[in-house]
């Protein structure tokens, strides 16, 4: 969950390294560091405990010059956040500088090995150990760069993206991968690497992604030339990016998490497109109809993902099951890999995952591939593992998503659900015309909904205030809204750090209410459903009990407005699409609320948005 970039090429290569480590610093920010080569050849390393600006003040007076470099921010695994265990690391005799994303776990015996045969150590992380690995072989096989790097490569264990340069070299950086991601930018004269494309996207729209157990030998003045470990060439499958560097800009915003709340109604609407056709009472999902008999055959479907993917996923299950009428089972990545579950050739596994680089979702993948069951990726980022792993699959198309609590991409991925579960319900004859018809139309309306709760974000600032003083939450929510109540519990943890917990809310007797106190906020989504009138008796035992209740209501609700402490109106959905739209006023309280505590909510502390590690 660290963020890797590199530059060889005709510029300066520090300004365009620490704008890329700033870029990517929402994947790791605990320490940041460079290693630049110089015209003179002499390997200057700077590192800093802390965030990139660190960095910059740190190298502010040294020498920064040199056209080929590398820079890391990291997220700490092996050994805490210190600028002895920020990357890059150097080999013992200060030739070789190394940046790593993974985890080696055979660091220990490589280590023990090592100080056997006279090196020593500065620091407590497996990357070092690598770069002195590398060394070593260097030396005792009187080997170049490339050859050891894939000699040492051939014999660690774990997961790694890399990226080396060597003192005496100032022509090459050597990059690999495997299980962890890494992206080549071809410039004109030029090499640009990356953990995902974002660093170099103003500079070039060519890229290559690094496919695992590849090395890419970036020359200057060269091709990009690309070999296996076993040292078989690879032609590079050169991709045309659809990112924008207005993308990646805040624009007017404080913060990127605000930005991206307020992006919804557009990228819903980028994710509709092309999609809902509503002149022919149609959805759209290629990955669905070139493999359609997949679907239509499945005896079962599972879900796999992590985090608030996991939570789409639960609302995805809800609306296959109803629409569709296949079961459904919704698995924590983390957990499936390890439990031998049953998979058969006539399951379909949905892997669910923003970055499409979750290392537990992608071990999921392949023991689902293994065993024969047709895989469908959902993803937002296009050539990402999950989507060249995925048999098939769908991306939900709402650009960069750089605050590590997710938003905008969790409201997509529950769309992009509830279109499957739709697009399998019409195919297998299991809805009417007339309800499909009607459920794509209010599809089709969920933007300008979401429009209107925005406006509502002057009055949710307000209130949320108040609820600085909490260090307890409880959200409740049934049906379809149970997930939302999971997922609003998880972005207050995420960026307030006040403990909050969802709940079915008819669960809320068996155990929680113990809980409610004056003290205790209780948000309750009361929405009109099947289940409402359960849904106000709960309230009423809240209310019994002293507890304050935040109430999420559809429009022209006279009783639970009554009820709640503070209330906040939405417009009037469709019940398995009340998602989409109960879930951003629980976003924005969140988000005020850590503002209002003066929290860094793009940079959750312990948080990455990436989790490319177990």
């Amino acid at each position: 969950m660290c963020g890797i970039v590199g530059y060889i090429g005709t510029k300066q290569a520090f300004p365009i390294l620490i704008k890329g480590l700033h870029r990517l610093e929402y994947r790791g920010y605990d320490s940041a560091g460079v290693a630049l080569i110089n015209t003179d050849k002499r390997l200057n390393v700077y590192k800093a405990k802390g965030k990139v600006a660190d960095l910059e003040q740190v190298a502010s007076d040294k020498d920064i010059s040199g056209t080929i470099g590398i820079g890391h921010t990291r997220w700490a695994t092996h050994g805490e956040p210190s600028d002895v265990n920020a990357h890059p690391h150097i080999s013992q005799d200060e030739k070789i500088a190394l940046i790593h994303n993974g985890i080696i776990e055979n660091y220990e015996t490589l280590r023990s090995q090592l100080e056997a045969a006279g090196y020593t150590f500065k620091s407590e992380t497996d990357t070092e150990v690598l770069v002195q690995f590398i060394n070593y072989l260097m030396e005792l096989n009187h080997t170049d760069l490339c050859t050891a790097v894939q000699m040492a490569l051939n014999q660690v264990t774990g997961a790694y993206a890399i990226a080396v340069i060597e003192k005496g070299n100032p022509d090459t950086i050597i990059a690999a991968r495997k299980s962890s991601p890494l992206v080549v930018g071809i410039g004109e004269g030029e090499f640009f690497l990356a953990s995902d494309a974002s660093p170099f996207v103003e500079y070039t729209q060519k890229v290559v992604y690094l496919n695992d157990e590849e090395i890419a030998i970036l020359s200057r003045g060269e091709e990009l030339k690309i070999k296996t470990l076993n040292n078989i060439e690879k032609t590079p499958q050169i991709k045309l990016l659809e990112m924008n560097l207005s993308q990646l800009e805040k624009g007017k915003y404080p913060y990127y998490m605000e930005k991206e709340i307020f992006e919804q109604t557009k990228t819903l609407k980028t994710c509709l497109s092309g999609r809902i056709n509503l002149d022919c009472d149609n959805i759209a999902i290629s990955g669905f109809f070139d493999n359609k008999e997949r679907f239509l055959n499945a005896e079962r479907i599972v879900i796999t993902a992590c985090g608030t993917s996991w939570h789409a996923g639960l609302i995805g299950m809800y609306a296959i099951e109803e629409f569709a009428r296949i079961p459904v089972t919704v698995e924590y990545s983390s957990e499936f890999r390890y439990r031998n579950p049953v998979i058969t050739k006539n399951d379909v596994v949905i892997a669910i995952s923003q970055s499409g680089e979750t290392a537990d979702t992608l071990a999921a993948m392949e023991i689902a591939k293994n065993a024969g069951a047709f895989v469908f990726g959902i993803c937002n980022v296009v050539g990402s593992s999950i989507a060249r792993l995925s048999d098939a699959g769908c991306y939900t198309h709402v650009g960069p998503e750089v605050g590590v609590a997710s938003t905008k991409a969790f409201t997509a991925q529950v769309l992009v659900l509830q279109m499957l579960a739709l697009t399998i319900a019409k195919e297998r004859n299991c809805i009417s015309k007339d309800r499909f018809t009607a459920l794509l139309s209010e599809m089709n309306k969920l933007p300008k909904k979401i429009q209107t709760i925005l406006k509502l974000n002057d009055k949710l600032e307000a209130f949320s205030r108040t609820f600085t003083y909490a260090s307890n939450f409880i959200y409740l929510g049934r049906g379809y809204n149970y997930p939302i109540a999971l997922e609003g519990a998880l972005k207050l943890k995420e960026i307030s750090y006040i403990h909050a917990e969802g709940y079915p809310a008819a669960e809320m007797k068996h155990g929680p209410i113990a809980l409610i106190s004056e003290e205790m906020p209780v948000v309750v989504i009361a929405t009109s459903s099947s289940t409402y009138e359960k849904v106000v008796s709960n309230i009423q035992e809240i209310k019994a009990r002293k507890g304050k209740v935040i109430a999420i209501v559809t429009e022209g609700d006279d009783v639970v407005s009554k009820l709640a402490d503070y209330c906040i109106q939405i417009p009037n959905t469709e019940e398995c699409l009340s998602p989409v739209l109960t879930v951003v006023p629980l976003q924005l309280l969140a988000y005020h609320i850590a503002v209002a505590k003066g929290k860094d909510v793009d940079q959750p502390r312990n948080l990455a948005k990436s989790v490319t590690v177990e």
